[in-house]
């Protein structure tokens, strides 16, 4: 397979609203993160970080030029491999014991990453079969109705399990953005995972459709609109029987 070197592994495109798309194209799209910069006033806010086979701190100097806020949006492997580069770590207080002490179960390292989930390796040491997630302590657990204060932009904590039982979104009430993390996106949704919650699903699904959102950055594919999001969110409760 071929090999690609560090400076080469991360793609950065501008979205608009001072925020920044970060991915490793060579990570399939089923299984490629998506890692969203949200530049502040003060301080700056990463959402996730990617699977961790090459720094993203090192690599990527966008993250490490300012006072920065890694959130995990929750805690299987392809969101917070790089987690433990970054001095400030946040997490919803229902996965922080997962961020601290990671393993392949729970991080879902097992039974998805193998090499069939790149179109091309790092050009750095690495072996899928001994792949594993880092320890990253939390240094701020997160709550339902928390804000993250980037001193000009708020953007509040909405705790959303389904997916997984910490699983949050981002609320920035005064644009629209939601940052939505794994609950939804457009394209397949997981929802079996080993500690996903029907019912959670559907109430996390009810409250974002509540929230008039502009735009949506999610975990995975490209972002969307709101009235995408309110058609995918109303078919998706139908689908469900709520």
């Amino acid at each position: 397979m071929t090999r690609i070197p560090p400076k080469d592994w991360y793609r950065l495109r501008k979205v608009g609203d001072g925020i920044t798309w970060i991915d490793e194209p060579f990570i399939q799209e089923f299984y490629r993160c998506n890692i969203w910069h949200v530049r502040g006033r003060d301080r700056d806010m990463m959402v996730d970080s990617g699977m961790g086979v090459v720094s993203l701190r090192q690599w990527v100097p966008l993250v490490s030029e300012r006072p920065l806020d890694a959130v995990a949006s929750h805690t299987h492997f392809d969101h917070v491999g790089c987690h433990h580069e970054f001095p400030d770590r946040l997490c919803h207080r229902c996965e922080a014991d997962i961020l601290a002490a990671p393993t392949r179960a729970s991080t879902l390292a097992d039974p998805y990453v193998t090499d069939d989930i790149f179109d091309a390796l790092p050009d750095v040491p690495y072996q899928s079969a001994t792949y594993a997630v880092k320890a990253a302590p939390a240094t701020r657990i997160l709550e339902d109705g928390d804000m993250i204060d980037l001193g000009d932009r708020h953007f509040e904590v909405i705790h959303t399990p389904g997916h997984s039982p910490g699983g949050i979104a981002l609320w920035e009430a005064a644009t629209g953005i939601l940052i939505s993390g794994d609950i939804v996106y457009d394209g397949p949704l997981i929802e079996d995972t080993y500690h996903a919650d029907a019912a959670g699903y559907v109430r996390s699904m009810e409250r974002l459709l509540s929230l008039p959102v502009r735009t949506v950055h999610g975990g995975h594919f490209p972002s969307f609109s709101g009235d995408r999001l309110r058609a995918m969110i109303t078919a998706w409760l139908a689908s469900h029987g709520a």
